[in-house]
């Protein structure tokens, strides 16, 4: 595996060695060890997938506190942009994001420390998206930011008529008020 830093500390891109032939492909899709040797060590607890379609946005979601998680995202089937935003307080990087496309082809995976906050964008017709995380889903502490944030200001691919989200997603408080880290 490729463990390919970013311009934010902590968040990684991972590119796993591929093996075709002309049954199909191979490749490690985990590797606790290299994993740990590159990262560090992360306690993955659960394994979460979702479907969605075309222009489906899902995010920026975040846990709150002790249930902070950290992610580590692929997609199985077709092609999202995915978007990790640090929200501590006392990073250099506050209030930055990483955006990288994952895909069935490119088979990449996105890293995602604790004290960021994630979401995704769906640019084909359909996509399977799984990822770990180390901490469990505790709704209580669940906390969105609103996608279109001007202050964050990520250039998502598609124009936000096209969005389709949740109420959750559209009414996520704006970055100036949300509950972040220190």
């Amino acid at each position: 595996m490729n463990f390919i830093k970013t311009a934010i500390d902590g968040v990684f891109i991972i590119e796993p060695k591929v093996f075709n032939d002309p049954r199909g492909y191979f490749f490690e899709a985990f590797k606790q060890e290299e994993f740990e040797k590159n990262i560090g060590n992360v306690n993955f607890v659960q394994d979460n997938e979702s479907k969605s379609s075309y222009g489906v946005l899902r995010g920026l979601h975040y846990q709150k506190g002790e249930y902070s998680q950290a992610k580590l995202v692929r997609v199985i089937k077709g092609k999202v942009v995915d978007v990790a935003v640090d929200i501590r307080k006392s990073s250099p990087t506050f209030g930055k994001h990483v955006m990288v496309e994952l895909s069935e082809d490119n088979k990449r995976q996105l890293f995602i420390p604790r004290g960021f906050a994630h979401g995704f964008l769906v640019l084909s017709q359909e996509a399977i998206f799984t990822y770990k995380v180390d901490n469990v889903y505790a709704p209580l502490y669940e906390a969105s930011i609103r996608f279109d944030d001007p202050e964050i200001n990520i250039e998502w691919p598609i124009e936000k008529k096209d969005v389709q989200a949740s109420d959750k997603d559209f009414n996520g408080k704006l970055f100036s008020e949300a509950v972040l880290f220190e």
